[in-house]
């Protein structure tokens, strides 16, 4: 058997966050949705079934809510952050994909939510020529 891909996730992860141009929006809040793909070779813990050889999706959590209590005008500058901080705290993780949702906008119009979308790799792991599989 051979690992061709492999990655963790949190989905949805619902938060209340100050984040916003509007200054009323960084004084009351809003509701915000954040779903992260990290991706990392999980064939170490596959084989263990250790969780120190895992990405733990719980200190994952953990970060995002950190990241996500620092307010921002920006969505941009807040997913950047997170980015920074998960290769920072998970050197193993070789890309990150992230989206942020802010709920209930204030734009004048009717939808579910706004928000950025990302794909960034882990430029660290890819000067160090490091492959992703085995």
């Amino acid at each position: 058997m051979t690992l061709q891909s492999s990655t963790i996730f949190i989905d949805r992860l619902r938060l209340k966050a100050f984040h916003g141009v509007m200054e009323q929006e960084r004084k009351v809040g809003g509701d915000f949705v954040v779903s992260l793909r990290v991706h990392y070779n999980i064939s170490r813990a596959m084989a263990s079934d250790d969780v120190a050889d895992t990405l733990n999706y719980a200190a994952l959590c953990q970060l995002v809510k950190e990241q996500m209590a620092t307010p921002s005008h920006l969505l941009e500058h807040v997913a950047g952050r997170i980015g920074e901080a998960v290769f920072r705290h998970f050197p193993q993780a070789t890309a990150l994909n992230l989206a942020i949702t802010k709920l209930n906008p204030p734009m004048g119009a009717d939808c579910d939510g706004a928000g950025v979308t990302l794909h960034l790799i882990n430029e660290e792991k890819e000067q160090c020529g490091e492959e992703s599989f085995a």
